[in-house]
């Protein structure tokens, strides 16, 4: 499986962005996806995720509200769409999948991850 984050950028404080991660395979809807993210200097933790059949999500507390995980199990790929940004949501954005339809919010369930990609917010 692999996977490919995109539609991270240079966004004010209060800005939107969506984030896109593409997955190769013919298992997708059979995945939970996880979004993850890096901010400098700190430990990778988690953002949000979905299950298999997108009934099913979870957030951290830091980003409830404002952000919306979803997926297109038909173009097998998952979406982040980030409002009200704030310069503490800079980070590298990555994206994983699990091998099972369970959404999970630690790092060891997923087996496979994008290359991330870059979210700045300026204030």
């Amino acid at each position: 499986v692999q996977l490919q984050a995109s539609g991270g950028g240079l966004v004010q404080a209060g800005g939107s962005l969506r984030l896109s991660c593409a997955t190769s395979g013919r298992t997708f809807s059979n995945r939970g996806m996880g979004w993850f993210r890096r901010a400098p200097g700190k430990e990778r933790e988690f953002v949000a995720a979905i299950s298999g059949s997108g009934l099913s999500t979870n957030y951290a507390d830091s980003v409830k509200g404002r952000f919306t995980i979803s997926r297109d199990n038909a173009k097998t790929t998952v979406y982040l769409q980030m409002n009200s940004l704030k310069p503490e949501d800079t980070a590298v954005y990555y994206c994983a999948a699990s091998y099972t339809s369970t959404w999970y919010k630690r790092e060891y369930e997923y087996d496979y991850w994008g290359q991330g990609t870059l979210v700045t917010v300026s204030s």
